[in-house]
C-alpha cells in the first residue's frame, strides 16, 4: 500500500456544523468508508475567511467566468474577502501533499460543477459557474483529482476519482524515492495497463516519452510524465477499453492455459463486454491465473489491484 493519502474535503461533508444555517451535510460514504483509507484535510472557505455561523446565504452574481460573491438578501459583496482567503489557503494546501479534493456541490464557494450564477439585475440564473474556492484549487492544482460529493454516488465517477487518488499517491511515493530514468521506466511499466484502460492515446504518448526520456532533462521528463499520467487517468475507463485490456492480459497466459481455462476466460470476458457481469469477475479469474502460473510481469501491474478490494469499486455493471 502507498503512503498516507491526504485529501481535502469540504468541512460540512464531515459533519462539521459550519453551514449558513448552523447545520452540516455529512456524507456517510466519505466519513464511514473513505475515512478508512484517506486522511482528511477539512476546509470551509466561508467560515475560514471570517464569516459567522449562522450567516446570510450567498450566491454568485455576474459573469460566469468572473462572478461576484454576494449575500442573497442584503447584497453585501464578499468577493475580495474570499479571494484573499483563497490565495493564502492554496499556498497552505500546497504544503499538505494532497492527492485529491472532494467539494460540496452547489456551493458558491466550494461547488465544482454547474453552480448557479445569477444575472445582476434579474433573478434568473445559469448553471455554468464554479465556486470561488473550488475555482482557485482547480487553477492552482490542475492535475489534482477533484470531485463533488454528489457525483461520488455514481459508481463510474466514484471509481474514476478514487483510482486517480491512489495513482496520485503512487506517483508521489515514486518522487520521494529518489526518482531517476531507470526508476521511471519501472514505474511506467507497472502503470501501463491502467493507463491503457483509461486512454489508449495517452498510453502511446507516454510510452514514446519514456522511450525517449533519456535525452530530456530529468525535471522536464518527470513534469511531462506526471501531466500525461494524470490527464490519462482523468479519462473515464469504459467497458470497451477494459475489454481491450483484458484480451491484452490474456495474451500473457497463452503458453500456460489449458483449453478449458482459455475457454472459461474468454467466456467471462465476453460476459463482461456484454455488460452481464462486473469487471471484478474476469479480473478475479485473471488474478488467479497470475498466481497459479507465476506471471511476474503481471504481478506488479497496477491495473490488477489499483485500490483496496474492500472498496468494491469494480462491482458495478
Amino acid at each position: 500500500m502507498p503512503g498516507v493519502i491526504k485529501i481535502g474535503v469540504s468541512s460540512c461533508l464531515l459533519g462539521n456544523t459550519v453551514r449558513f444555517d448552523g447545520g452540516h451535510k455529512r456524507d456517510r460514504y466519505i466519513t464511514d468508508t473513505l475515512s478508512r483509507y484517506f486522511e482528511f484535510v477539512p476546509v470551509c472557505p466561508e467560515v475560514e475567511c471570517g464569516l459567522p455561523v449562522p450567516r446570510e446565504t450567498m450566491r454568485l452574481v455576474g459573469e460566469v467566468e468572473n462572478p461576484r460573491l454576494l449575500t442573497t438578501r442584503s447584497g453585501v459583496d464578499h468577493t475580495e474577502r474570499m479571494q484573499r482567503f483563497c490565495a493564502g489557503k492554496v499556498a497552505n494546501l500546497a504544503k499538505e501533499g494532497l492527492c485529491g479534493f472532494i467539494f460540496k456541490s452547489d456551493s458558491p464557494s466550494s461547488g465544482l460543477y454547474r453552480v448557479k450564477v445569477y444575472h445582476p439585475s434579474e433573478n434568473n440564473s445559469v448553471r455554468q459557474g464554479r465556486g470561488l474556492f473550488a475555482a482557485a484549487v482547480a487553477e492552482n492544482f490542475p492535475l489534482l483529482p477533484l470531485e463533488e460529493e454528489g457525483r461520488l454516488h455514481d459508481a463510474v465517477l466514484r471509481e474514476n476519482f478514487i483510482e486517480r487518488v491512489f495513482s496520485c499517491r503512487r506517483w508521489k511515493d515514486f518522487l520521494q524515492d529518489g526518482p531517476n530514468y531507470k526508476k521511471l521506466i519501472l514505474f511506467h511499466t507497472r502503470q501501463k495497463l491502467l493507463i491503457l484502460a483509461h486512454s489508449p492515446r495517452h498510453y502511446a504518448v507516454l510510452g514514446k516519452l519514456v522511450a525517449q526520456g533519456k535525452d530530456l532533462p530529468p525535471a522536464q521528463l518527470l513534469a511531462r510524465y506526471e501531466e500525461g499520467l494524470m490527464e490519462a487517468l482523468a479519462q473515464i475507463s469504459t467497458v470497451k477499453k477494459n475489454s481491450n485490456v483484458l484480451h491484452h492480459l490474456m495474451g500473457y497466459f497463452k503458453p500456460h492455459l489449458t483449453g478449458d481455462e482459455k475457454a472459461e476466460l474468454l467466456e467471462v470476458i465476453k460476459a463482461y463486454a456484454g455488460s452481464l457481469v462486473p469487471l471484478t469477475v474476469p479480473l478475479t479469474l485473471i488474478n488467479h491465473y497470475v498466481r497459479k502460473y507465476e506471471i511476474a510481469y503481471l504481478k506488479k501491474q497496477a491495473y490488477l489491484n489499483p485500490h483496496p478490494f474492500e472498496l468494491m469499486l469494480r462491482n458495478h455493471v
